[in-house]
C-alpha cells in the first residue's frame, strides 16, 4: 500500500526549484514524443525552446504573446492567493475584447479622427470595465447566493463566447466581408502604439509589466494585501482578526476581470485590428498554469509567461516546419502543469509503503 505521509519540514528551495523540475521533466517527456512520432528530439527541442528566441523579430512574438498571458496571470494570482477560484479569466478576456473593439469599431464606423496615444488609455478604461462587470456576476453570486465561483465563472466563458459569436455575425459583422464573421478592420487610429517600428510588439507589453510591479507592491506591501493572503492561508484567522471576507472576495475578482479585460481589449485593437471569434487562442486558460508556474509570485507570473509563449510559438513552428500536430502545445502545457504539481506534492510529502490494513481493522 502507498500512503503520502506529509513531512515536517518541506523544504524551501525545492519549494522554489519546483518550476524548473518540471520544466526538465516536460523536456525529457518531449523529447521522448518526438522520438516516438519519428522526429528528430534535438530539432523539436530547437524549435520550442531557441528558435522563439533567435532574434529580434522572434523576441518580439514572445514579448506580443506574453503580454495577455502577464496580465491574465497576475489576476488570477491574487485570487489564487485570496483563495478565491476564479477559473474564468477567459470569459473576462472576451468581454475586454468586445469592449475595447467595439469602441474601436465605433470609432471606425463614424470615422472620428483620434490618434493611436488617444486612443491608447480608452481601450485600457473600456477593457478594464468590460473585465470587471463580467467578474462582478461572479462575486455577486458568491456573495449574495454562496454560489460556486468556479462554476459560474467558467459557464460564464461559454456565455461570452455566444456573446462574441452573436456580435460578429450579425449586428457587428462586416458588411463588406465577404460573409465572413468578423468586424471591420479598425482604424489605423484606433490601433495600438508599437515600440519598435516594424515589429508588432505594442505598449502593451509595458502596461504588464507596470501591473506586476503594481501587483507586488500591493500583495507585499500593502495592509489590504495582507489582508488578502491571510484570507487565503487562514479564513478563520482572518474573521476573527475582523478581516472583510467580502471585501478580499469583490477585490480579487474586480482586479483579476479588469486586468483579462485589459488582455483582451490588447488583443482586438493590437495584432488582430478587428473582432473574430478566434480572438482568443486560449489565453485565459493557459493563464491558470502561468499562475502556478510562477507560484502565485508577480515576478514568476512573467517568467512563466514567457515560458508558455514560447511553448504556443514553438507549437507554430512547429507544425510549419516539421509537420508535427499544433495540439502539441497543449500536450507540454499539460505535461508542464502535471508535473508541476507532482513535484509540489512530493516535495510536501513522502511516499510510504507499508502492507495494506485487513478489513475493520483500526487506521
Amino acid at each position: 500500500m502507498i500512503a503520502l505521509e506529509p513531512r515536517p519540514e518541506p523544504s524551501r528551495a525545492m519549494a522554489w526549484l519546483s518550476p524548473v523540475i518540471a520544466l526538465a521533466i516536460t523536456v525529457v517527456v518531449a523529447a521522448a514524443l518526438f522520438v516516438a512520432l519519428g522526429r528528430d528530439p534535438v530539432a523539436g527541442l530547437r524549435v520550442f525552446l531557441w528558435e522563439p528566441l533567435n532574434g529580434a523579430r522572434a523576441l518580439s512574438e514572445v514579448a506580443l504573446k506574453s503580454t495577455p498571458l502577464v496580465l491574465c496571470a497576475l489576476g488570477l494570482a491574487l485570487c489564487f492567493r485570496a483563495n478565491v477560484w476564479n477559473i474564468g479569466a477567459e470569459g473576462q478576456f472576451l468581454l475586454g475584447a468586445i469592449a475595447g473593439g467595439g469602441l474601436a469599431l465605433w470609432f471606425t464606423a463614424n470615422q472620428v479622427p483620434i490618434g493611436r496615444w488617444g486612443f491608447f488609455p480608452l481601450a485600457i478604461l473600456a477593457g478594464a470595465l468590460g473585465g470587471m462587470l463580467w467578474a462582478a456576476i461572479v462575486a455577486l453570486l458568491r456573495d449574495r447566493f454562496n454560489a460556486s465561483e468556479i462554476l459560474v465563472s467558467l459557464m460564464l466563458v461559454y456565455v461570452a463566447n455566444l456573446l462574441l459569436s452573436w456580435l460578429v455575425f450579425g449586428p457587428w459583422k462586416d458588411p463588406k466581408g465577404f460573409n465572413f464573421p468578423q468586424t471591420m478592420s479598425f482604424a489605423s487610429g484606433t490601433n495600438l502604439p508599437r515600440i519598435v517600428t516594424g515589429l508588432r510588439m505594442h505598449w502593451g507589453l509595458v502596461v504588464a509589466l507596470v501591473a506586476a510591479v503594481a501587483m507586488w507592491l500591493f500583495v507585499f506591501r500593502t495592509f489590504a494585501g495582507y489582508q488578502l493572503q491571510v484570507g487565503g492561508l487562514a479564513p478563520a484567522a482572518a474573521r476573527y482578526a475582523g478581516f472583510s471576507s467580502r471585501r478580499a472576495l469583490w477585490t480579487a475578482l474586480l482586479v483579476s476581470g479588469g486586468l483579462a479585460g485589459v488582455a483582451g481589449a490588447f488583443e482586438a485593437v493590437g495584432p488582430m485590428g478587428q473582432l473574430t471569434p478566434h480572438v482568443s487562442t486560449g489565453y485565459g486558460f493557459t493563464a491558470i498554469i502561468v499562475a502556478f508556474v510562477g507560484r502565485l509570485h508577480p515576478l514568476g507570473c512573467v517568467l512563466g509567461a514567457v515560458l508558455l509563449s514560447m511553448f504556443v510559438i514553438g507549437g507554430e513552428l512547429a507544425q510549419s516546419r516539421l509537420g508535427l500536430p499544433s495540439a502539441l502545445t497543449g500536450v507540454f502545457q499539460g505535461v508542464l502543469l502535471f508535473s508541476l504539481l507532482t513535484c509540489d506534492t512530493l516535495i510536501g510529502h513522502r511516499l510510504r509503503l507499508g502492507a495494506r490494513a485487513p478489513a475493520g481493522a483500526p487506521a
